[in-house]
């Protein structure tokens, strides 16, 4: 009985401290689960048959109800050249090679990706958020050589004969770009871009699952070699809050959401998809006498909604910091940062892209160490046309409150939140006659609720709550609580 006063006064500690939200899916923070997005980061395909380079994806329902899963092909500039609709019956999985999509024009093999398609024994026959499933029995399963030879020139050259645009993309002998897979009400050709989309299409609940192989992958800037594949889940972005029918307009506790430029200016928050991070910790190995060497593939949120001239606007967008450490906590920079007034221009990348982490791009490294990691801090300066429902950054109205801390002549983003970016990371090692390939998530600093970063100048580089925390009734081991400046908790409620 001696320690029942102890445990009552640790319960009513417990419940005093208790979350707003016992939620799980009420979080910024990105996991491995049932989603109603797929993003696949980064792709690659040799469209010439010389490499055998492609890129493979798959998606898996892990409900009995039939979905239908709607994929765009984007440039890496952030246009969309190409959406086709996967249907999915209960538990389905369905396998796509962007070789055989962009190459042979065969989108899938016959009745893959259509309403047509027998369920199995476990599959609902309906599911009442579908507007027509029918319709999926028209998805066609080869496309006309004249519009797979336009995309192909639109991923490879930036032109696009079926819209006339130009320089939607950069000019690479691969067909490189990223996709995204979401949830729809019905087989649907219009791209996230249309804000058409968001009122039709999109649907919210959370029960997508994805994964990705590069094949034939091989360390960027070196030739083609005998490596063989790389593989990871692709990001899974869930709807906060999750379920409703096609044009749910509800609350939502997340600031902005993953398709934020592209949504109607009357409802911003209508997509409801978790935002992403801007700043990572990227782990990387390069030289040595096995040749190790580390690709990082890095995805960023573009300008705009959309357009040809929103495409040439993210193809060559700032990086605002990073900074790199090797195995002896030897620090080295950029000789320019993004926001001050600096004589050279900054670093640049577009919507998708895969470096070497020993590209001019990152700070040259100036001892033999062959490892160590890197600080990324990829917000792109923000833009007045990104939105938020509430200012995330302190301060009312679009000049964040970092600007009024900042020294003369800089600022760390234009308006109230930072932009959107997602970083994987592809270590090669040789052993003899083996060849060895790891793909990964680099690691968030943040999550997508996460203020845009101060400069290492003026904050240390860390977590985006900061260090040291203390929680109410709490100090630091030392008795004080003077350090504690970090937060555990999110900037929503």
């Amino acid at each position: 009985m001696k320690w029942l006063p102890v445990l009552l006064l640790l319960a009513s500690s417990a419940f005093a401290a208790s979350p707003t939200s016992t939620n799980n899916d009420d979080t910024c923070d990105v996991k491995v689960g049932p989603a109603a997005t797929l993003l696949l980061p980064y792709f690659e395909v040799d469209v010439s048959g010389t490499t055998g380079q492609t890129t493979l994806f798959t998606v898996t329902n892990v409900v009995r109800y039939p979905q239908i899963a709607h994929v765009t092909l984007w440039t890496d500039y952030g246009y969309p050249v190409m959406t086709f609709n996967e249907y999915l019956t209960g538990y389905d999985v369905q396998a796509i090679n962007l070789a055989d999509v962009l190459v042979r024009g065969i989108v899938a093999p016959p009745s893959g990706t259509t309403s047509a398609t027998t369920p199995g024994q476990l599959s609902a026959g309906t599911n009442p958020n579908l507007r027509s499933p029918l319709d999926c029995g028209t998805n066609p399963g080869t496309l006309p050589k004249s519009i797979i030879a336009a995309i192909r020139t639109a991923l490879t050259l930036g032109t696009f004969s079926l819209t006339s645009c130009s320089q939607i993309g950069g000019v690479h002998s691969n067909a490189i770009g990223y996709a995204t897979v979401d949830l729809v009400a019905s087989c649907t050709a219009r791209a996230p871009s249309d804000p058409l989309y968001y009122s039709t299409d999109l649907l919210f609940d959370n029960v997508l699952i994805g994964d990705y192989q590069q094949i034939g992958l091989h360390p960027a800037g070196q030739p083609a070699s005998s490596f063989d594949a790389g593989g990871n889940p692709m990001v899974h972005l869930r709807a906060v809050p999750e379920g409703g029918g096609a044009g749910s307009n509800v609350g939502t506790a997340l600031p902005y959401t993953f398709y934020d430029r592209y949504t109607p200016a009357d409802r911003r928050t209508v997509d409801r998809r978790q935002p992403l991070p801007s700043t990572y910790a990227s782990r990387f190995i390069q030289g040595g006498t096995n040749a190790f060497s580390t690709n990082l593939s890095i995805w960023r949120e573009g300008f705009g909604a959309g357009s040809c001239a929103d495409a040439k606007a993210s193809a060559a967008m700032t990086v605002a910091e990073i900074v790199r450490f090797d195995e002896h906590e030897n620090a080295f920079t950029l000789s320019q940062q993004v926001f001050c007034t600096c004589f050279n221009q900054p670093p640049t990348l577009p919507a998708t892209s895969s470096f070497s982490s020993a590209d001019p791009l990152y700070p040259a490294m100036a001892t033999p160490d062959v490892g160590g990691w890197l600080y990324l801090n990829l917000d792109n300066g923000g833009s007045t046309t990104y939105s938020v429902t509430k200012d995330i950054g302190g301060a009312p109205g679009p000049t964040n409150v970092r600007t009024a801390l900042a020294p003369v002549g800089s600022t760390t983003t234009i308006g109230p939140r930072p932009s959107q970016s997602w970083v994987t990371v592809t270590m090669f090692g040789n052993l003899g006659t083996s060849h060895m390939t790891a793909e990964f998530d680099a690691a968030s600093l943040g999550n997508g609720c996460s203020p845009a970063a101060f400069p290492s100048s003026m904050v240390p580089i860390g977590p985006a709550g900061g260090v040291f925390v203390c929680p109410p009734g709490t100090t630091l081991t030392n008795g004080s609580s003077t350090q504690c400046t970090g937060t555990n908790v999110n900037p929503i409620p």
